[in-house]
């Protein structure tokens, strides 16, 4: 897509009028609204980059009826149209403030809160999808900080060179060694990108392409079941809060808050009973050595602090109704009520700074943290965990921080140890714990901002090592590896190069990750050989798998996304077939649809070729679009993931 190039004129003026700037904005507005969204930071999310985008350049007339024109501000492509170039540096502004990092002591800047204005209720917002260059460009992307983006969007966007770079930056706000460091990183980044001679050779640029153009979008739905729960629970709050109100109207003594907990709603014997920390259940230490299950039921109960009434009062009177200061979160599917019954308490005990509590009612696991001085700071946290055994009964998360996180090992596990995924052919590294089955602390996949290292958690107990990671969750991801219908246990080298697919699968509700290399394939011209494979997410509610199909050239450090689906039953114990195709540039340059089926696809169809066997390869024009399906030895349609 043609971009429209700012006009020049004549000199730049010293006082910048509201209509020259309002022109400027109006005329260029899907420019500065792309370049907007491709500073932003990643972490925000398709949908509010794209609502954001448009909320920052919406925002960039001036107050009042003049501004004072930017001082060394080139224009684009040798343009000096001060309007254009006023309302660029105040997007670019807003957008790298908007990636800044929220100071505890000091209000936050307007870019850095969610957009009033525009707002999109009941639909999600993304740009169009674009090809393998494009999510490899917005992978690299994602790896820079603020000022690296701007610099590189800059460059290739609005074409200016790396002096007019450096004075846009400092103008931004950044200082001089912060727009120096900016152009380096922008250098080394465009010097990586194997399509970069090209782009600049026809004067267009991947940054141009729909895949960054938030004014050419997708509509979506949001979780329309989810919706129609929250829907109902706030019908039904509005009316337990008017029977509330009645029953605390009434004469009698009723119940007193506890600490972080809400004033209660109403007199309930059952409720009574399973808010009394005396009726919590608490497992025999040695019921995990006879049973015939490994779950959570038999965990006995741990931590110094097993008999603290008033700490196991406190816990089960915040889980039955949380007050306004404390912190809930839950794992998708999970539903964060109050207990059933009496639940089981697994540990309590001081960790750190803080007091932890946690309790299973038989389908959740629940943790409460609340600060040793005071309940101010409490949270509450629930996880899904029916139907958990074995690996996933493994370990619960105690705590994260600093970049860290530790574990409460099963009273089974008898030694653990963390392995990096991407450096497979380094040793394990042994995790001291406490008596209790607490870890040291190891740095955190979950926490991090970057793929150079990918922890693991392995567990070892009488039936051998198991791998799990940290997703954000409070029960590790089962890492598992082979035919999806009969997978085993995952070894560091099964998912040495799909490791960094996981960031995908975060805070999802995740309970067992399977990867699957589903194909090997001889690429074209002698360039070596390409490694497919499959990652499948399954959750604890069991919808909603997400599904990823990578691909891994011959001498590439990673694999790179081919196609994804968040619902497809390809790939998992239903479906065990998969088929994937993506456009390679070989070391001549040639371009080519490469593709690669599992092994139940007999022939695979592209670009008009069909070949017999499961992997094909076939040149194309870059850009061009080429459906691709395959066949069973049957004749059963095989299609790519979507």
């Amino acid at each position: 897509m043609q971009q429209q190039t700012p006009p020049p004129s004549e000199a730049p003026a010293a006082v910048i009028d509201v209509e020259q700037a309002e022109a400027a904005l109006v005329e260029h507005y899907p420019r500065l609204v792309r370049l907007a969204y491709l500073v932003l930071p990643p972490g925000l999310g398709r949908n509010r980059r794209v609502l954001t985008a448009h909320a920052i350049a919406q925002r960039a007339l001036p107050r009042g009826r003049t501004a004072d024109a930017p001082t060394r501000v080139p224009a684009q492509r040798g343009a000096a149209d001060p309007g254009y170039a006023y309302v660029r540096l105040k997007v670019l502004r807003s957008a790298l403030e908007a990636g800044l990092p929220l100071k505890r002591l000091a209000w936050p800047k307007r870019a850095q809160l969610p957009p009033l204005l525009p707002q999109v209720w009941g639909l999600r917002l993304f740009p169009k999808s674009g090809g393998a260059d494009e999510l490899a460009l917005d992978q690299r992307l994602s790896a820079l900080d603020g000022p690296a983006r701007a610099a590189y969007v800059l460059r290739g966007l609005e074409r200016l060179d790396e002096a007019a770079v450096a004075a846009v930056l400092v103008e931004a706000g950044c200082s001089e060694e912060d727009a120096t460091a900016a152009l380096v990183e922008a250098r080394v980044t465009a010097a990586d990108d194997s399509t970069a001679a090209e782009d600049d050779a026809d004067g267009t640029s991947l940054l141009e392409s729909p895949e960054f153009d938030p004014c050419s979008l997708h509509a979506r739905p949001t979780d329309l079941m989810r919706r129609r729960q929250h829907l109902k629970a706030a019908i039904a709050a509005v009316a337990a809060t008017l029977v509330c109100g009645a029953l605390l109207g009434l004469p009698g003594d009723g119940w007193a808050p506890d600490g972080a907990a809400a004033p209660p709603y109403a007199k309930n014997p059952a409720a009574q009973a399973a808010l009394n920390p005396a009726k919590l259940r608490k497992a025999s230490p040695t019921a995990w050595k006879t049973s015939d299950r490994e779950d959570f039921s038999v965990w006995p109960a741990r931590g110094s602090l097993t008999g603290d009434k008033e700490l196991l009062r406190r816990a089960l009177a915040v889980w039955a109704r949380p007050g306004g200061s404390v912190k809930v979160s839950a794992t998708p599917g999970t539903p964060a009520g109050a207990p059933p019954g009496p639940p089981q308490l697994l540990y309590a005990g001081d960790l750190d700074q803080a007091r932890v509590v946690l309790l299973y009612d038989g389908m959740r696991v629940v943790r409460y943290a609340e600060p040793k001085s005071g309940t101010s700071g409490a949270a509450l946290d629930f996880a899904r965990v029916d139907g958990a055994s074995g690996a996933n009964a493994g370990a619960l998360v105690m705590d994260r921080a600093d970049g860290n996180v530790r574990y409460l090992t099963a009273p089974w596990v008898t030694s653990a140890a963390t392995r990096d995924l991407l450096k497979p052919e380094a040793g394990a590294r042994t995790v001291s714990r406490t008596k209790d089955g607490i870890t040291a602390p190891f740095p955190s996949p979950a926490l991090a901002t970057s793929c150079t290292s990918w922890n693991a958690l392995a567990l070892t107990d009488a039936s051998g090592t198991r791998l799990t990671t940290d997703l954000g969750e409070l029960v590790p991801a089962h890492l598992t590896a082979g035919n999806p219908r009969a997978p085993r246990e995952a070894r560091p080298k099964d998912w040495a190069s799909s490791a960094c697919s996981l960031a995908a699968a975060r805070s999802h509700g995740v309970s067992t990750v399977n990867s699957w290399a589903y194909a090997r394939q001889q690429l074209p011209e002698a360039n070596g050989i390409a490694q497919w494979s499959c990652t499948r997410a399954q959750t604890w509610r069991g919808t909603g798998p997400r599904t990823l199909a990578l691909f891994q050239a011959s001498g590439a450090d990673a694999a790179v996304v081919a196609s994804t689906s968040q619902s497809s039953p390809a790939c998992g114990p239903r479906e065990p077939r998969v088929l994937s195709g993506v456009r390679w540039k070989s070391r001549a340059g040639t371009w080519y649809l490469v593709a690669a089926g599992s092994s139940q696809v007999n022939s695979v169809t592209a670009a008009g070729r069909s070949v017999t066997g499961n992997v094909l390869a076939v040149p194309v024009e870059r850009g061009t679009k080429v459906s691709l399906s395959g066949r069973t030895a049957r004749g059963a349609a095989v299609h790519t993931l979507r």
